[in-house]
């Protein structure tokens, strides 16, 4: 859903789901299992596929604009417009202590490993969060990450890059940027923006979920995603087809 160019949340910079906010206490869990995503699990929590294979998954949501820059790709066409329900948990110092608290559990629990998707809604909002990452990865060597970002050629897209550097195996944040990839620096583009990438499975219907397919976290390679609106079109349109056929 696009926004119109004059909508109070572009230019406050906030969600425009307010009662989707959610103030973190001793009692929240951020950190959450994809069973309930559709898209990252459907169901199930456990990676199925490549170097992570047996790892439960787990996300954690922050709020949209927020916590962005306005120069994101995405930031009148947020997939959060249609996301009224979702909690976006509020970013700051509460959050970062309860993000180590549960770290360390999860670390405790999967000794094996286990990985955390950043940032369902949301993005890496300050240089200090980043290096939050930083010394959960160098403290629990079990905890993988992946994602996307649009802090891109700033001191925040620099602290994020350099984890590519110093974790590569482990530290998988995609620029959200119509480029190939280059060095260290990997990118998730716009469909039909880059050539010679690839189109994100899990939309195309080739895998089922993201557990399926592993691809964000294991290849250089670009890879491209179709605009949510035009994806639910498309997947409106195909299930109205099969209907049409079976009657």
């Amino acid at each position: 859903m696009r926004l119109n160019p004059a909508h109070p949340a572009l230019s406050e910079a906030r969600t425009i789901h307010i009662k989707a906010r959610r103030e973190v206490t001793e009692s929240s869990r951020l950190l959450k299992s994809v069973s309930d995503n559709t898209k990252l699990g459907d169901g199930e929590a456990t990676i199925l596929k490549g170097g992570w294979f047996g790892f439960r998954l787990f996300s954690l949501t922050l709020e949209e604009r927020a916590t962005c820059p306005p120069s994101c790709l995405r930031w009148e066409v947020c997939y959060g417009n249609g996301m009224a329900f979702g909690h976006r948990f509020q970013h700051g110092t509460a959050l970062e202590v309860q993000l180590r608290l549960e770290v360390a559990e999860l670390a405790r629990r999967y000794p094996r490993g286990f990985a955390v998707r950043l940032h369902i809604l949301g993005d890496f909002y300050s240089v200090e969060y980043v290096g939050l990452w930083r010394s959960l990865l160098e403290k629990h060597p079990n905890l993988h990450i992946y994602g996307y970002s649009a802090r891109y050629g700033c001191d925040i897209g620099r602290a994020i890059e350099s984890l590519r550097i110093t974790h590569p195996k482990r530290w998988w944040v995609r620029f959200s940027r119509n480029e190939q990839a280059n060095g260290y620096n990997i990118f998730a583009a716009e469909e039909g923006k880059v050539a010679n990438a690839i189109t994100c499975p899990e939309q195309t219907g080739k895998v089922h979920s993201c557990l399926d397919c592993g691809l964000c976290w294991s290849i250089n390679k670009t890879i491209t995603f179709i605009d949510h609106d035009k994806l639910a079109k498309q997947r409106k349109e195909k299930k109205k087809n099969e209907q049409a056929i079976e009657a």
